[in-house]
């Protein structure tokens, strides 16, 4: 094989839902000042990364669509949690966010979009645009939507209800090899 074949050939992928996971949901985390990091991200991620794994995250951002932050600003957000989560070795994928709410404030982001979780929406544009393969893939989140967006994807996914990522990770890979090892 190639090196462009390899990088080409699918693998599964880890969707992690970033408030609540990835970092403490204080609401509306529009700035790195305000993110606190979940314990064992870090970590957890390398983890994810050693495995073979895709890592993406996936996070409703309504704080756009009610006027709390900017898209400029989730974006610049989410490149520089990219960067500090580099240099301690851990690589995100990449990210997808639905900064639409049909409460919100703002024009432009005032609809139920596809992407808004629970839809799965998100998740199947990253299946789109990356070679992900379904078998092995899963999601985890704080909440029940995180786990319906999942299901509408065709894969499990794991409520995390917080305390060190890494170990709940750690579980994940344990019961997804065991599931995996039964077909």
């Amino acid at each position: 094989m190639s090196g462009a074949e390899i990088a080409q050939a699918s693998r599964p992928a880890a969707f992690l839902d970033r408030d609540g996971v990835i970092n403490h949901d204080d609401g509306y985390m529009g700035t790195r000042e305000r993110i606190r990091w979940m314990p064992g991200v870090a970590k957890a991620i390398r983890r994810l990364n050693d495995a073979g794994y895709f890592v993406f995250i996936f996070t409703n951002q309504s704080g756009v669509a009610r006027g709390f932050f900017s898209e400029d600003d989730t974006r610049n957000l989410h490149l520089w949690m990219q960067s500090h989560l580099t240099s301690q070795g851990a690589r995100i994928d990449d990210f997808r966010y639905c900064p639409h709410h049909p409460d919100g404030s703002v024009a432009g982001y005032l609809e139920d979009h596809l992407w808004r979780k629970p839809k799965p929406g998100m998740i199947l544009d990253l299946m789109q645009h990356w070679p992900v393969r379904q078998q092995g893939s899963f999601a985890i989140g704080d909440r029940e939507s995180d786990i319906e967006a999942a299901g509408g994807a065709g894969i499990p996914g794991f409520l995390f209800s917080g305390g060190d990522l890494d170990a709940f990770v750690a579980g994940v890979l344990a019961n997804i090899s065991r599931a995996t090892a039964s077909i």
